[in-house]
């Protein structure tokens, strides 16, 4: 895709439509935040739409309240994000916290909810800042109660300043593994192990893309103080496990009567451990958030390196769809501040294309952000190749449950394979596979896999499932608000 792609300027009179605002952004983390207070050096009358009550994001949960003690836990990374929040603050940027997008038009309309009524809002610019999920991990018993993603502990920390109780065993890889143990220690968790799953292969993967990791020596010493920092703590960590199994016992249940995690048992260096747990946290890195760029039909491909699909972006953030743009972690995994810095430009760019700056103006302003992007994306090769998910992870027994909502097991996927079905949407119809509330956010990118494997096809060929609105479950009575009145609610304060 080329650098001018989406740069045609709109005539709002010519083409007839109503324009609420010259930019819609969607999302307040890192991307949204940055690509907001941009919008607004620009001159451009931008709207941030954002499901939480306070910005942020994901990685910056709750940072404009946190308590000091709860902030200095999470370190300076997160603290980072309140000065981030108080720039978007200063950019007088309409924000509407505490609304979902549940559906966006190929003429960029976006419809969105908030206090149970739907509205609309429309530009001729929308930029995509959706973050990252975290990958599914299909392991046999990740389903009992007590199992939980790494990042759910996390966010817990964040909102409520709580921690699990117990013994708590971490499980997967990545440097979100670390960084949760590390902060779990801090606030007193007792933990009981961390079980890492990258296999030795992933070494030999990662000594090619070294060079390119000397270039963030900042990231590669936070990464040895985390380590320093759990083996200081006589935390166990063991290395490479394989058949890992999660375990509940009789008795053990939870409030409801169901079977509680017991022990999370596994295969380290020839040896069998079995590892008493209270709660056990499953990490295997995160996957961008692809579920409105694939309702807008934009082109995506597979990325052998993150195992996962992305939307194909160019410079500016410009999708195939002329004037949809993805910035940060919605695009490619990178981190916080490489979202902040893609925000940035992708906002720059929908100034470019608006008219609002010129060629050479545009690129003085994003030179600094493109700096701070290649800084910051040095070293990913390295990680995603030392981090890379094992292979038996979908390899998975047949009786593993894949999709969570509808109870649909590797085993059951397999068969659709064998049966004819030739991608996701084929399998969702015979089997209900990825028809549940999650619409296929957890088990789109297995499926996807797990079909590959069955059919012997990369994953690009095998494809993805077919996203429609609504997003999110919406009411009745919100979507008859949208025949009351079009205009957008009263912005929220920052």
């Amino acid at each position: 895709m080329s650098e001018s792609s989406g740069m045609k300027k709109v005539d709002d009179a010519k083409a007839g439509i109503e324009f609420t605002h010259d930019l819609v952004i969607i999302g307040a983390g890192p991307a949204g935040m940055s690509a907001a207070v941009a919008a607004a050096a620009c001159g451009l009358r931008a709207v941030v739409l954002d499901e939480q009550p306070r910005p942020g994001g994901q990685i910056y949960r709750n940072v404009t309240v946190a308590a000091p003690t709860v902030a200095n836990l999470l370190g300076p990374d997160y603290r980072h994000g309140a000065v981030l929040a108080q720039r978007f603050a200063a950019s007088g940027v309409e924000v509407h916290h505490d609304t979902f997008v549940w559906d966006m038009a190929q003429d960029l309309t976006v419809t969105a909810q908030t206090s149970g009524k739907s509205f609309h809002v429309r530009a001729p610019q929308l930029l995509m800042a959706s973050g990252a999920m975290e990958r599914p991990s299909p392991l046999p018993g990740w389903t009992l109660p007590g199992v939980l993603n790494a990042g759910a502990a996390q966010i817990a920390l964040k909102t409520a300043a709580q921690v699990p109780q117990g013994r708590v065993v971490l499980v997967g890889g990545g440097p979100l593994l670390l960084l949760v143990a590390c902060q779990l220690l801090q606030a007193g968790t007792r933990i009981a192990g961390i079980v890492e799953t990258s296999p030795a292969s992933n070494r030999a993967r990662a000594i090619r893309h070294v060079l390119g990791a000397l270039g963030a020596p900042a990231l590669l010493a936070k990464g040895l103080r985390m380590l320093w920092r759990l083996r200081r703590a006589g935390v166990p960590i063991f290395k490479e496990a394989t058949d890992l199994r999660i375990e509940g016992v009789e008795g053990a249940a939870d409030t409801d009567g169901n079977q509680r995690v017991k022990a999370v048992s596994f295969t380290a260096g020839g040896t069998g451990y079995r590892l008493e747990a209270d709660v056990a946290l499953l990490h295997h890195g995160v996957v961008p958030n692809t579920q409105a760029s694939r309702l807008l039909r934009v082109d995506h491909v597979w990325s052998d390196a993150q195992l996962a699909w992305q939307p194909q972006v160019d410079v500016w953030g410009q999708t195939s769809l002329e004037g949809f743009r993805i910035a940060g972690d919605g695009a490619a995994i990178a981190g916080a501040l490489a979202a902040e810095a893609s925000g940035a430009i992708a906002a720059i760019g929908a100034a470019l294309a608006l008219g609002r700056l010129d060629a050479e103006r545009a690129q003085q302003m994003a030179a600094p952000w493109r700096n701070r992007l290649a800084r910051q994306t040095s070293i990913r090769p390295f990680l995603d190749a030392l981090y890379r998910p094992p292979e038996w992870l979908i390899d998975c027994d047949d009786d593993t449950v894949v999709c969570r909502c509808e109870e649909v097991t590797a085993g059951r996927v397999r068969e659709m394979a064998r049966l004819g079905c030739e991608g996701p949407n084929q399998t969702k119809f015979f089997s209900r596979c990825g028809m549940g509330p999650c619409q296929g956010r957890m088990c789109g990118i297995t499926v996807t896999q797990i079909l590959a494997q069955a059919l012997n096809r990369p994953p690009a060929q095998v494809g993805a499932y077919r996203i429609r609105a609504p997003l999110k479950p919406v009411s009745l009575g919100s979507l008859a608000a949208l025949a009351q009145t079009t205009a957008s609610p009263k912005p929220s304060s920052h």
